[in-house]
């Protein structure tokens, strides 16, 4: 049996798209889901073009938030802001763990 083993590269060039990785508990997730929905505002006048939400497979509570952003510095502000500070702290944000990524390649398989 052979294996063909294909994929469609959709881009390998330099991306212009800046992606940031949350990793982050939270208390309750209706509650934090909430106020996640009620930021999408301020979310996107800062800056944050399209998201991804996942939630870890053992462990409900535990998110996985990918978004994509106009720049890292954009980002940052908005991260690092007082203001956001405290609407994790009212949403039950548990240390988020954030990564600032550049993408290299994207492929279908």
């Amino acid at each position: 049996m052979q294996c063909e083993n294909k994929k469609v590269v959709i881009s390998n060039k330099t991306s212009t798209m800046k992606f940031v990785l949350i990793i982050h508990e939270v208390e309750d997730y209706s509650l934090w889901k909430v106020m996640f929905d009620n930021a999408s505002g301020i979310r996107k006048q800062a800056g944050e073009l399209s998201y991804q939400l996942m939630k870890f497979e053992s462990h409900s509570n535990k998110i996985v938030h990918l978004s994509v952003w106009t720049s890292h510095k954009q980002a940052k502000d908005f991260f690092e802001s007082s203001l956001l500070m405290k609407i994790r702290k009212d949403a039950g944000v548990k240390q988020p763990e954030f990564m600032y990524l550049e993408q290299l390649e994207s492929a279908i398989l």
